[in-house]
């Protein structure tokens, strides 16, 4: 589905719906978005979907009220893409793509391991435009439009002891997202990866259920793992990329001029969150090393854990129909 196709489409249905409504409804009816972000005010996610709501603002020029639900108050990001895809209760929000799955098996493949080179290489493959493809089929299947991408943080292994080797990861239990390319890419490395909920991470390495878990420096810091897991080894196995999502099925309900306000905001809210991610991932970890809250572990084999997860990658991209993309993304 193309982009110009897909809103041509929706400023259609909604000129339809409105030429049918009463006038004194148009001019009364307030148009109130509600978002949702599992974090607090200070993670980068939300900062970025604040700057969303402010660019909204500014290209509508007309009365638009936002609800911005912090701190996981309507569940996690699987459950806002599902009510956004169902058009009730998250109007919009930040989603792993991991949660896309469901809807569309590409998904998963723009954030899975190995993908980015770095943050620098994510950038481009963003500007070009290399995964609109994937975009398209979450907004056909899923009815979810990804307007922008934030994220731009590096992945490393949090773990409640050093990891430096191959050899130290052998038999790890780490918890992975729930896509399904995250364990099986674990697993080829030697790990022994779980399926375990994002708030359920810091009990479970206490617990011992598991030993370690994969995340962000923000991340990290917001949901204290450093707590229950000091040691943060830098395998640099990933670039989190998070898409700002929003619901096909409200967007086609509102005016055309405050669809395109969305659509604009939306690109430019997901560049200023992965430059925001990506310039405080070092100050934040410096400031938490410092405190004596973690410690930085040099991972002394990072091309060669590539190397063990390089075929199924392939392989993925394969079974997805992905490959003139992983192509693209590689060349880049």
């Amino acid at each position: 589905m193309k982009r110009r196709s897909f809103l041509a489409g929706i400023g259609a249905t909604t000129a339809a719906a409105t030429i049918g409504m009463p006038s004194i409804l148009k001019a009364q009816a307030p148009i109130t978005l509600n978002g949702a972000v599992q974090f607090n005010d200070d993670h980068a996610f939300n900062r970025a979907l604040i700057r969303f709501e402010e660019l909204v603002k500014k290209y509508y020029g007309k009365p638009v009220n936002f609800t911005l639900h912090r701190n996981s108050s309507l569940g996690l990001e699987k459950q806002y893409f599902e009510y956004m895809s169902q058009g009730k209760a998250v109007d919009y929000g930040i989603v792993s793509p991991a949660h896309m799955s469901t809807f569309a098996k590409a998904a998963p493949f723009i954030d899975a391991p190995f993908v980015f080179k770095g943050i620098e290489h994510m950038n481009k493959v963003v500007e070009a435009n290399i995964l609109a493809p994937i975009a398209d089929e979450v907004a056909a299947k899923a009815e979810v439009v990804l307007i922008g991408y934030s994220g731009g943080g590096i992945r490393n292994i949090f773990a409640n002891k050093p990891l430096r080797n191959l050899a130290d990861l052998k038999g790890l239990k780490v918890r992975v997202q729930g896509a399904p390319i995250w364990s099986k890419t674990f697993a080829a490395v030697g790990m022994s990866p779980t399926v375990i909920a994002y708030n359920e991470i810091y009990n479970a390495i206490q617990n011992g259920v598991i030993s370690a878990g994969e995340n962000e420096a923000a991340g990290v810091e917001a949901m204290k793992f450093y707590e229950v897991a000091p040691h943060l080894n830098l395998t640099q196995h990933a670039v989190s990329i998070r898409p700002i999502c929003f619901s096909v099925k409200t967007l086609k309900t509102l005016p055309k001029d405050l669809q395109d306000a969305i659509m604009k905001a939306g690109k430019e809210a997901g560049d200023y969150g992965r430059q925001l991610e990506s310039s405080e991932e070092v100050v934040k970890l410096d400031t938490l090393e410092k405190a004596g809250k973690l410690k930085r572990v040099p991972f002394e084999e990072r091309d060669a854990m590539k190397k063990l997860a390089d075929p199924v990658m392939a392989t993925y991209a394969k079974e997805i129909g992905a490959e003139g993309i992983f192509e693209k993304i590689n060349v880049a």
